[in-house]
């Protein structure tokens, strides 16, 4: 099938006049479908190699969508095939296709106002789905946010050293199993019922939040492949982890990463803002350690991946995923030498509302 019959099999309104490639995403093809009927809509050929469980990945994000739509919430809209389904399987894979929504998403906040905007569409999302139970909702990548099984994975890749690598990354690796302790410090109340596990996004980054284009006001949140049951501090940590820094996460030099505060304040104000009647005090207190964990575990990640040959994430020379891993560790470094005025943003920001 072409594309056109592809979009097509679902209920457009027109005929297909131009189906063009949309965005600059590394997982699923997306494309941007202009109708005679001057409709716009997103067809989306899902990864299934990342996401394996297709009906159980569509399942999740059409509960949450019309969870969201139900209650009057600016979200995306994704339409059945004309068959009924929620995703069509061809020779050429499978696809899903919603209405195009206007609007912007930075790559990057530029300024602790950008970061709170972000931050306040993200708390909204989780204000939103605070009475949504999570139990309804499966694991599109199992564990993905487990922080004990990725640091347990670390030490499996280290053992394996399939490409003998791990001497020339003795300090990284010793760095990531120092601290695996605190590795279950939020699994643990999770276990133990002092954390809610609630809908959560997963995948937090800047560019998942639409925007109004002039005034850049959150329209919605977007990327929804993994939305499935989570602690809210890992979805403010994410964020945390890749919007508050002061360089890039391929960042050479190392001179040039830190936490950048004013950043981390204005996602923090943003965020609870919009979510502060929905979580408890223990979730709130919990928020610093969800930025901690995020990045640890990320560079964690980035070192697994570059010790098994880098097999997981796109890189682009041979160091490249050595190098994240090192902006990671700087990211954490700086989080622990700053963890009680990082403590204290937390509480100020809770106490003006």
């Amino acid at each position: 099938m072409t594309l056109p019959e592809i979009a097509e099999a679902f209920p457009i309104q027109g005929r297909v006049l131009s189906c063009e490639k949309l965005g600059n995403g590394h997982i699923n093809r997306t494309y941007l479908v202009t109708t005679s009927e001057g409709r716009k809509y997103v067809l989306q050929g899902i990864n299934t190699n990342v996401f394996k469980d297709t009906d159980l990945l569509m399942d999740n994000i059409f509960s949450v969508t019309r969870y969201l739509a139900s209650a009057g919430a600016p979200t995306l809209r994704f339409l059945n095939t004309r068959e009924g389904g929620k995703y069509l399987r061809c020779p050429e894979g499978c696809f899903r296709l919603y209405e195009y929504v206007e609007g912007v998403s930075l790559e990057k906040a530029s300024s602790p106002r950008e970061m709170r905007i972000c931050g306040q569409a993200f708390g909204r999302f989780q204000s939103l789905l605070g009475g949504f139970d999570a139990k309804g909702l499966g694991e599109t990548i199992p564990r993905f946010h487990d922080t004990v099984k990725r640091v347990n994975d670390l030490e499996t890749a280290a053992e394996k050293d399939v490409c003998g690598r791990l001497a020339g990354v003795k300090a990284e690796y010793d760095f990531y199993m120092s601290r695996r302790k605190n590795a279950s410090i939020m699994l643990d109340m999770q276990a133990a019922g002092q954390l809610k596990t609630r809908v959560t996004h997963n995948d937090t980054k800047i560019n998942n939040v639409l925007l109004e284009e002039k005034t850049l006001a959150p329209v919605c949140v977007i990327d929804l492949d993994t939305i499935m049951p989570g602690l809210a501090g890992n979805d403010f940590g994410d964020c945390i982890r890749s919007g508050a820094t002061t360089g890039a996460e391929d960042e050479k030099d190392l001179a040039k990463i830190s936490l950048d505060l004013d950043m981390y304040r204005g996602f923090a104000g943003g965020f609870l803002s919009a979510c502060k009647s929905e979580l408890d005090q223990k979730e709130i207190d919990t928020l610093p350690w969800g930025a901690y964990l995020m990045t640890y575990e990320c560079g964690a990640r980035f070192l697994t991946d570059y010790l098994s040959g880098d097999v997981y994430f796109a890189t682009a020379y041979p160091e490249h995923n050595l190098v994240r891993c090192r902006t990671q560790m700087k990211l954490v470094q700086d989080t622990e030498d700053r963890f009680e005025t990082i403590r204290g943003i937390i509480s100020e920001e809770a106490a003006k509302l």
